[in-house]
Order: structure tokens, then C-alpha cells, then sequence
């Protein structure tokens, strides 16, 4: 009887397929980077984090930590968000990756989900977003609209994700502009609004009359403002407030259908272990208003690349192409294939800085 018991249940169970490991409610945690008032990075992971939990009517609680570092403090504060009871926990820096492995391999039954990271677990999943493709747009419009032919690049940290978007956005305003030249100054922090904007006043100070940045707040916006006759570009989020001088566009990172795929699965015992590298053409890079401070034209021209590398029919990275010390890296019509942008640590030629270490 007992064994016919046992039996029963086993199939009962192998009739439910997936949907016996079903939840009917879960707690997702989200470790930060900054804070979310940044007006950037960490803003748009929470403003996600919040559309997400009111997706899901109640059947979902979200928990967050601010201002966590890339150290030590990262381990802890997953590890402790782990221990809270969070079911799925997403890590929204780079630099959170090794401690990301670390805790998933401690709490197996725990998902993890790590931003703009490669390495991965039966438990970790990894995603991230093809900024570049952002970049080319920005870099389009910046070539035009110098009038210096000086462009000034606020880098966060030396990692590729951030050397791509330096070689993007240089190539598309090289194309437009053959005198155009990037200076570059590395931060080697992600959020630091002082440095953020003595960065901003240097370039400026050099003659830069447009300044990108792959830093989270929107301090270089208010150095241009201050400074006058310079343009600048939001990051990671929209930052209107700056619109329509000097911001005068934007890349947008929008996370929000992603987090309620991902926490879906989570409820509905799918959820596995996967790779995502999205960009225009679903959503997840979106271009904020160009505003009229852009010429007609350029606007136009902008928008029409968008649309080009939303239907897929342009790649930023399209050769020719030479690394920086002129040697070949794609040959005429070759497009750069994923691998090698994932790991890229070169500029491209024409860019006279070095890539740090």
C-alpha cells in the first residue's frame, strides 16, 4: 500500500511536468551599484525593479541594496539577501561577478541573474544590453555637431563593454567627420558625480564642445550646462531635465521586460539558466528624443540608423575596420561577430589615447 502510495504521487508529480515547482509567490532581490537617485544606471534598474513588482499584483516582494561596492561588501550583501529568503536576486555591476558565482554555488536552490557579466552556473544567468549600438547613434550626431571637432569621452572602467562604446561612437562620428578627435578620460569608478564633473570641465576646458560619458550621473549634463555651447548625451537613462541643450538625446536602458520574464519563470518553475545580449531592435537600447537642437537633417539621419540596426540591416562593427596600430581586424563588408566583441580590449585606428590596464 505504501509502495502504491509512492507511485502515485511520483506520477501525479511527473504529470505536472514543471508546473509542480511552480510558486505562488516569491521575493526578488536587486544589489546596487549607486544609489537610485543617480538619474542613470542604478535609477533604471530600480524604476524596472518597481514596474516589475507592480506587474505582478502582489504575487511578487523586491528588496534592494544600494551603494554596494565591487569587493568584499558585494559577497556579503548577496550572501544576505540569500539568507533573507530572496528566490531570485539580480546583481546589476560587472564587477559583481566572481562574488555572483560565489553565493550561487552556497544556495543552489537560488537564482541569480548578473548584468553585463560571462561567466554563468546552472544557477547564474547572465545578461546585459548592446549599448554600442547606442553609441553609433551618439557618435552620428556628436561628429556633425562639433564645431571644434573635438569630442570628449567620460569612461567609467576599462572593460569592454566600455571600450566598445568608445570605438562605436568614434567610428560613426569619424564617418561623418574625418577631423573629429576623441579624448578620453578614465574614472575607474562607475558613479563619482564630483569626478564625473571635474572630468567634464577638463574636456571642455580642452576645447570639447561635446562630451559623451559611460558614467552613471548626471553630473557631466550640469558641467555643459554651466559652461554653455556644449552638447552632451544621457546615459543609461533619459536625463530630460537636461533636454534640449545640452542633452541633446539619450540611450535608454529598459530592464523592465526583461525582470518580469525572467521573475515569470521563476514563479512558473521555468526558469533556466540562459544568455541575453539584447539591444535596439527589442527594446532593451532605446534612443531618447533627439531634440531640435539637432538639425533637421541630422536628426533624420540618426533615426534612420536606428531603424537600420533595428531591422537588423547594419552592424556598428562593419569593415573595414583596423585596430588601432593598423593592423586588420575586419576586412572590407565582414561583420564582428559576438565573441569577439564580448572581449574586446583594443581602440580602433584613429584614436591616438591608450586602453589602460
Amino acid at each position: 500500500m505504501k509502495r502504491r502510495t509512492l507511485l502515485a504521487s511520483a506520477a501525479i508529480a511527473l504529470s505536472l511536468g514543471t508546473a509542480a515547482f511552480a510558486q505562488e509567490e516569491i521575493t526578488a532581490g536587486f544589489i546596487y551599484i549607486g544609489p537610485p537617485g543617480d538619474g542613470g544606471w542604478t535609477y533604471e534598474h530600480d524604476q524596472a525593479r518597481q514596474k516589475m513588482e507592480a506587474h505582478f499584483e502582489g504575487k511578487v516582494k523586491t528588496v534592494y541594496q544600494e551603494n554596494v561596492p565591487e569587493s568584499a561588501d558585494a559577497e556579503r550583501a548577496i550572501t544576505q539577501m540569500a539568507l533573507g529568503g530572496a528566490d531570485i536576486i539580480f546583481t546589476t555591476s560587472f564587477g559583481y561577478m566572481d562574488p555572483t558565482l560565489a553565493v550561487a554555488e552556497k544556495f543552489p536552490n537560488v537564482k541569480f541573474e548578473h548584468a553585463t557579466g560571462y561567466k554563468r552556473a546552472d544557477n547564474v544567468s547572465t545578461y546585459s544590453a548592446r549599448f554600442y549600438e547606442g553609441r553609433a547613434v551618439q557618435g552620428h550626431i556628436a561628429g556633425k555637431m562639433t564645431k571644434t571637432n573635438k569630442i570628449g569621452y567620460i569612461a567609467s572602467v576599462p572593460i569592454p563593454e566600455v571600450i566598445r562604446g568608445i570605438n562605436s561612437a568614434y567610428l560613426h562620428a569619424k564617418k561623418v567627420n574625418p577631423d573629429v578627435e576623441f579624448s578620453i578620460i578614465w574614472l575607474y569608478t562607475w558613479f563619482d558625480p564630483a569626478k564625473e564633473a571635474d572630468a567634464a570641465r577638463a574636456l571642455i576646458e580642452n576645447g570639447a564642445d561635446v562630451i559623451l560619458q559611460h558614467t552613471d550621473s548626471t553630473a557631466p549634463q550640469a558641467a555643459a550646462q554651466e559652461a554653455g555651447n556644449v552638447i552632451t548625451f544621457g546615459q543609461a537613462s533619459d536625463m530630460a531635465e537636461y533636454a534640449p541643450l545640452p542633452r541633446v538625446s539619450s540611450i535608454i536602458d529598459n530592464w523592465t521586460p526583461y525582470y518580469i520574464d525572467r521573475v515569470q519563470a521563476v514563479l512558473d518553475g521555468t526558469w533556466t539558466s540562459t544568455d541575453t545580449w539584447d539591444g535596439i531592435s527589442t527594446g532593451m537600447v532605446g534612443i531618447g528624443e533627439i531634440t531640435d537642437a539637432v538639425p533637421a537633417d541630422v536628426k533624420a539621419e540618426a533615426l534612420a540608423l536606428k531603424d537600420a540596426m533595428a531591422a537588423g540591416e547594419y552592424h556598428p562593427f562593419t569593415g573595414p575596420i583596423n585596430k588601432q596600430d593598423g593592423s586588420v581586424w575586419l576586412a572590407e563588408g565582414e561583420v564582428a561577430d559576438d565573441g569577439s566583441l564580448a572581449g574586446m580590449n583594443f581602440y580602433v585606428e584613429g584614436i591616438t589615447a591608450e586602453v589602460p590596464n
